[in-house]
């Protein structure tokens, strides 16, 4: 993982994007290109800000997922 340089990751059968942001360390950016809005998704930051593993950015991930309205794709 590059700073700047996204990557694919799959959780559950979506595909998201995932980058970090150059200089801000353990802050992740997230698209989910599969959702409805291909430009939906979120960020956050690990605490304390350092890089995260796989589990944990699916984790985040699983997350995020679980707050989305599945009628409209978004969360409320």
């Amino acid at each position: 993982m590059v700073a700047n340089e996204p990557w694919r990751m799959s959780v559950d059968g979506e595909e998201f994007a995932v980058s970090r942001p150059y200089g801000e360390p353990g802050t992740y950016h997230v698209t989910w290109l599969t959702g409805p809005d291909p430009q939906y998704g979120f960020g956050f930051t690990s605490h304390p800000p350092a890089p995260v593993g796989t589990e944990q950015l699916e984790e985040a991930i699983r997350e995020f997922l679980s707050q989305v309205d599945p009628d409209t794709g978004h969360i409320e």
